[in-house]
């Protein structure tokens, strides 16, 4: 429950990373097959969480 108060900022961008990433696969994608993150749904979603956690990130403050 701490963690979850703590890092509850990253964990929503977490999510939304998720979502955005694998709509992104599913309305604009690879046709050729040739991207190595945008032809799979796996890839997509993997690196839309991280880029999502990544920039929440940014905005949690730092508790002293």
């Amino acid at each position: 429950m701490i963690l979850l108060k703590k890092y509850w900022l990253t964990i929503v961008g977490i999510s939304a990373g998720l979502g955005a990433g694998y709509l992104y696969w599913q309305q604009i994608g690879c046709i050729s097959g040739t991207c190595p993150i945008t032809s799979n749904p796996v890839n997509s979603t993997l690196y839309g969480g991280l880029m999502g956690a990544l920039l929440f990130n940014m905005f949690q403050k730092e508790k002293k």
